[in-house]
């Protein structure tokens, strides 16, 4: 089935996708990866205030090339996601209810995706051109000085994407 979803990414709005369904998702998410997952939970367990709000949020696993001139952003293909496994748990019980990344994710965040209602997403690896052109706007919010693990905000106008997890437990990657 075909989705066109918009923010507020809220579970109640993602709780009608299934896995294998596509979605045009539009609406601000943030890029963040390895490092800024890190910190993120690190921050959360020094009890600092964090910068960003992390509740209905909608969180892009990629690492973008620099931009051409004209451009928001360069290629903005999705990394592997697997790789942020160990600090996602921590960031869906604040209210992540989405992940945009590449390949399988190991059980605990299958399982804690699917407790707090949250969505992970597979965009299509090899594809960060394609992808770049439904980035509308892109602007460093935090960590700036790790270059491509900064979290960057994004406004993103139908991006193409894939149901891998839904909030019920469905796995396309199962199938």
């Amino acid at each position: 089935m075909q989705h066109t979803i918009t923010e507020p990414f809220t579970k109640e709005k993602l709780s009608v996708l299934r896995a294998g369904d596509s979605v045009l998702l539009t609406g601000t998410i943030y890029a963040a990866r390895d490092a800024a997952h890190k910190r993120l939970t690190e921050m959360i367990a020094d009890g600092e205030p964090l910068p960003l709000q992390i509740e209905n949020q909608v969180f892009y696993y990629m690492g973008p090339t620099p931009a051409r001139p004209g451009y928001p952003i360069g290629s903005a293909g999705p990394t592997t996601s697997y790789r942020m496994d160990s600090f996602t748990p921590t960031l869906l019980k604040l209210g992540l209810t989405g992940m945009i990344g590449k390949g399988p994710r190991g059980d605990e965040v299958k399982n804690c995706a699917r407790e707090e209602g949250a969505v992970y997403f597979a965009a299509i690896g090899g594809a960060g051109a394609l992808i770049a052109q439904s980035i509308q706007a892109s602007e460093v919010v935090a960590f700036a000085e790790t270059g491509t693990e900064a979290i960057r905000k994004l406004y993103v106008k139908d991006m193409p994407l894939i149901v891998a997890y839904d909030a019920e437990g469905g796995d396309v990657y199962d199938r």
